[in-house]
């Protein structure tokens, strides 16, 4: 490990554990698996794939597909030469396929299995200037190539330009560099948390989606620490619990996620007793569903990470040792500021605020993105002096522990009172006929936004509006509680899993001049 915590380029990485470790897995996929010496191999001959396309430094590479051993070599092949590459989620329509492709001025378009047809059809109907190639196809040219000689990338070229989820407008592609990506792996290692110290048999199970950065950025942990990955195509809980058996030792997962995995018939009887870390974020974790799989999964360490694609993912963290079976405060936390990392609590003009008063969340980390691809007048307005400006409303208490409230957008005005979703949410989930919840804001004529809850019954469940309402009362002030219920069938979510709550809104707001009373 000597020396590598100082690396900052996935060029440096990749050769220094194709030296260190060759014959150690890098990457697996169902009966697959690349060593770290052909890692190392098949990444150049990719390159010389790359050159072969006129594709160089700068340039964009678009993957369409669901989690592929072959995209993530893809990935690093472009990171060695400083090429971009730009992952799309692969549940998106059409018309917001082509918007990303056509923002990041891709060249090339990778496809995963069954997303070529997709492809070329977006690529037709809108006049892309792209080429499309399946995945075969590529894997045939690495095989056919030669290794290529190349001018590896430096320490803040660009190599990865993740599109933010769009839960409102267009989404911004955040650009990402090698420095970004890695910067924060060496002040955590040197902290000597257990969690960055990895053992050479040790696995990162990967299951969330490889265009968002809660799943990306756990592959970029595996190989610049020189451990395994398991890959899995696409989220589902049995076959999850098959990957912890098969030998996951460390993952990250969604709460929504969480859930299934928890609640599946094959959990009973799945071996947890491998699990070394597990990382949870990307969405409010209800108390009662932490607690659920504190449980389940009793030696597993439980650490919530808490980041956003435009830090490369994790900035705070909330550690094992504040995680306990029955359940306290700082559970409904995201933990303190990771090692390398500034957090700080504004007001609207960008003010510090007191602790215990509710702003936005700001970073500084070296982690921050370069910017929005293509949107000057965006980058300025989310990094200014060096600190990233989240969206985020919370809280930060005198120990630094930071509680998300909610997206500031998401905040519900009633009667002159800030009402956070997630708060009410939380409330509300450990009724036990309710599988899940979301909050929002619907007009009122007397309170200008009243607070109502759309849930999903439990199978075999009915529920009863005054009993949730009665509920939450017992758990958060009045105004807070839910004047309204409204049972779904399924919850609305974006590729990444957080629940499209503009859509669940949009009904009640039709017709109304503006989005808030």
């Amino acid at each position: 490990m000597s020396g590598s915590d100082d690396f900052l380029t996935f060029h440096e990485f990749i050769a220094h554990w194709a030296k260190d470790r060759p014959d150690r897995i890098a990457i697996e996929q169902e009966d697959r698996t690349i060593s770290f010496g052909e890692l190392d191999d098949l990444t150049k001959r990719l390159v010389g794939v790359l050159q072969a396309h006129g594709i160089g430094k700068g340039d964009r590479i678009a993957w369409l597909g669901k989690n592929r051993d072959i995209f993530y070599a893809l990935f690093l092949a472009g990171a060695r030469i400083g090429a971009v590459t730009a992952p799309i989620g692969w549940r998106l329509a059409p018309a917001e396929i082509a918007y990303i492709l056509g923002d990041t001025g891709a060249k090339l378009v990778v496809t995963g299995d069954g997303f070529e047809e997709a492809a070329r059809g977006v690529v037709a109907s809108n006049g892309l200037d792209a080429e499309v190639m399946p995945e075969h196809a590529l894997r045939d040219a690495a095989g056919a190539a030669e290794p290529a000689s190349f001018t590896p990338s430096s320490d803040n070229d660009p190599v990865l330009q993740l599109y933010t989820s769009g839960t409102t407008g267009n989404p911004k592609g955040a650009e990402l560099t090698n420095a970004s990506l890695l910067a924060l792996r060496g002040p955590s290692r040197a902290a000597g948390f257990a969690w960055t110290q990895y053992e050479p048999d040790d696995a990162m199970l990967v299951a969330m989606p490889c265009a968002h950065i809660g799943g990306l950025g756990i592959v970029i942990s595996a190989i610049s620490s020189g451990i395994k990955s398991i890959i899995q195509e696409e989220f589902d809980p049995a076959t999850f619990l098959e990957g912890v058996e098969r030998g996951g030792t460390h993952m990250f997962i969604v709460p929504a996620a969480l859930q299934m995995v928890i609640q599946h018939p094959k959990a009973a009887t799945t071996d947890f007793s491998g699990i070394k870390f597990l990382m949870y974020g990307a969405a409010p974790m209800p108390l009662e569903l932490l607690k659920e799989a504190v449980k389940t999964m009793p030696q597993a360490g439980m650490l919530q990470v808490f980041g956003m694609t435009e830090t490369c993912g994790s900035v705070s963290m909330l550690p094992p040792e504040d995680h306990s079976l029955e359940g306290n405060v700082r559970m409904r936390s995201a933990g303190k500021a990771m090692p390398g990392v500034e957090i700080k609590i504004v007001d609207v003009d960008g003010d510090e605020l007191p602790r215990g008063e509710i702003g936005e969340i700001a970073v500084k980390s070296p982690s921050n993105m370069l910017g929005y691809w293509n949107l000057p007048d965006a980058t300025k307005g989310a990094l200014r002096d060096g600190w990233m400006y989240t969206g985020d409303a919370a809280l930060m208490d005198a120990d630094g522990y930071i509680y998300i409230q909610d997206r500031i957008k998401d905040m519900i005005i009633s009667g002159g009172e800030n009402v956070y979703p997630a708060e009410v949410e939380s409330a509300i989930y450990g009724h036990p006929a309710i599988a899940e919840v979301a909050v929002i804001g619907v007009p009122d004529e007397k309170w200008g936004e009243a607070v109502k809850a759309c849930v999903v019954c439990k199978p075999g469940e009915n529920v009863d509006e005054d009993d949730v309402i009665a509920y939450a009362r017992e758990r958060v002030a009045a105004f807070k509680a839910p004047k309204s219920i409204d049972v779904i069938d399924v919850m609305p979510r974006n590729p990444s899993g957080k629940i499209l709550r503009r859509q669940l809104r949009e009904p009640y707001w039709a017709g109304q001049e503006r989005q808030v009373n």
